[in-house]
């Protein structure tokens, strides 16, 4: 499929309308866990999963596949959305999000069919990406390295240090999105830690830096093709998001980060959203 094609655009902005929709009923049924940033990356991961990567949910082990890591490992509502839809365990267990011996709240490698790595303490993923891109390029596999990291996490020294590798190995197959939503858990990120200028900064590590609305499905799409033919250094998309995207009352509103939504708060999110609870 190609990016223009206006029709597989609809389908995949409506798969993102689901993970939302998803997002909503597991940290309801939870009482538990965060909703905006899995709301700010739903776009980026509905593209990932049913369009960009080349993964076999009948075969999770594929030598050839396109890997996923999670690097802001408390999005996983979304990742789980994700792997459910796509057909790796049945969508009737989104519903178990933390709860013993289910769906973790962090993801859980071997816990979790379709996880590649266990994640979470923030700012590891990108080194982890790194490490599995090298052994396909060792092993001469031709599968592509994806890191979902989250804008707050990039105050992490060790993000920097992974940039550095990556440049100096030339690892043109890893992408790494930046979900530039803005907000961290104790607020604004440029008042808690100032990112900015971050395009130059990546650029100074060496990499491919492409700036996108990341909520425009075709946009998305085109910096993932765009990643794909750029040689001798990795790729990294900053992505501007809205935390909370598609539910008025959470966007741009950190008190939902961390925080699930009341009965009375999902029933408003799933009307907007276009279901229900």
């Amino acid at each position: 499929m190609t990016v223009t094609d206006e029709a597989t655009l609809h389908q995949l902005e409506a798969k993102a309308n689901l993970l939302r929709r998803h997002v909503i009923r597991m940290t309801h049924a939870a009482g538990s866990g965060h909703p905006g940033g899995s709301l700010s990356s739903a776009d980026i991961m509905a593209a990932l999963f049913f369009n960009v990567m080349h993964h076999r949910p009948q075969d999770p082990q594929w030598a050839e596949r396109d890997r996923f890591v999670l690097s802001k490992g408390h999005v996983a509502p979304v990742y789980y959305a994700c792997l459910a839809e796509s057909g790796y365990f049945p969508v009737e267990e989104l519903v178990t999000l933390r709860k013993l011996d289910c769906l973790q709240g962090h993801p859980c490698r071997g816990k979790t069919p379709g996880v590649e790595m266990s994640t979470g303490s923030l700012g590891q993923g990108l080194s982890i990406s790194n490490g599995m891109a090298l052994a396909n390029r060792l092993d001469k596999r031709r599968g592509r390295v994806y890191c979902l990291c989250g804008d707050g996490e990039l105050a992490e020294g060790q993000i920097w240090e992974a940039a550095m590798f990556a440049a100096h190995y030339q690892l043109d197959n890893v992408t790494c999105f930046v979900d530039r939503n803005g907000l961290q858990i104790d607020g604004p990120t440029e008042k808690v830690m100032s990112l900015e200028p971050l395009v130059e900064k990546w650029k100074a590590f060496r990499w491919n830096v492409l700036s996108i609305d990341g909520h425009d499905m075709g946009q998305i799409l085109h910096a993932c093709e765009e990643a794909k033919v750029t040689k001798g250094r990795p790729t990294v998309i900053i992505a501007k998001t809205v935390k909370g995207k598609g539910v008025s009352f959470m966007e741009n509103n950190v008190n939902f980060h961390g925080k699930a939504p009341t009965t009375e708060e999902a029933r408003k999110a799933m009307s907007e959203l276009g279901g229900e609870l």
